[in-house]
């Protein structure tokens, strides 16, 4: 079994995709749920994590550590639903964040501008240009989200598994093609994938709870053993120590928690 993850542009056909991915292999089919379930997690205004995604990146300098508090809230609800895999999820930046975890198979469907256009044309009734000019802005915004808040470009095929271009093959042949290559051994969960998975949602968690206290820390977990990484200051304030620890081994799952200065830690060690 495996994680699907679908990147696609709007009007791509790639929600259809996914959604009939999913229903072939039985799998669950996720996308913005995912931004309602951290909203409900974290007690954060759905309407201004909606608005987050869809705006341009600045929105978020307006609250304080905001791009990192939205990454870690939008992180660990993905993560979460994810962790028990046979799942196809299409949306937002769902092959960045499953980084290193082998039995994620990484998808992008592009489509002609053309046929983009036209699909654009008959949903909104409007002309030509004006849904040109829709496309080209949507573009750049999705573009510009990546390389903000995670420093990726979207349209980089070196990011994916499989990119295919659905103007000749069509949905149905995707689809096809998607669930023959999900069946392959590569994309198997094994013992190994499935630990590593679960430690990545861990320190997703206590990323998440830590931020309030400490916006700039990072998280390391291996066995479900935590390190937390922060500047060299951090060691000369003995209370913030004792608190991020307090509140990390009170996260259901975490044996242990140490912390070191960011200078100090091998974080593939």
């Amino acid at each position: 079994m495996a994680i699907i993850t679908i990147s696609r542009g709007s009007y791509s056909k790639g929600k259809e995709i996914a959604e009939k991915v999913a229903q072939r292999l039985g799998y669950k089919c996720v996308a913005r749920e995912v931004v309602i379930d951290s909203a409900r997690e974290f007690n954060i205004p759905e309407v201004k994590l909606v608005r987050a995604i869809h705006d341009a990146p600045s929105i978020l300098d307006q609250f304080t550590y905001g791009k990192e508090k939205f990454i870690a809230y939008f992180q660990t609800a993905l993560l979460k639903s994810l962790q028990r895999d046979n799942i196809v999820y299409h949306g937002l930046a769902g092959h960045f964040f499953l980084k290193g975890i082998s039995h994620v198979l990484k998808i992008r469907i592009i489509s002609d501008m053309a046929d983009r256009v036209r699909l654009e044309m008959a949903r909104e009734n409007i002309s030509r240009q004006e849904a040109e000019s829709v496309l080209t802005k949507d573009d750049a915004e999705r573009r510009k989200w990546s390389l903000s808040l995670y420093g990726i470009d979207t349209a980089d095929p070196s990011l994916y598994d499989l990119v295919i271009h659905i103007r000749k093959l069509g949905v149905d042949s995707a689809v096809d093609l998607i669930c023959r290559t999900a069946e392959l051994e590569n994309f198997r969960t094994t013992f190994e994938s499935q630990k590593a998975m679960d430690d990545l949602v861990l320190a997703s968690e206590v990323k998440a709870v830590l931020i309030e206290v400490k916006p700039d820390i990072q998280v390391f977990v291996r066995d479900a053993n935590v390190i937390l990484g922060g500047s060299a200051l951090l060691l000369h304030e003995p209370a913030l120590v004792n608190e991020v620890e307090r509140i990390a081994r009170q996260i259901p799952g975490v044996k242990s928690v140490s912390i070191r200065s960011n200078h100090l830690v091998d974080w593939t060690d």
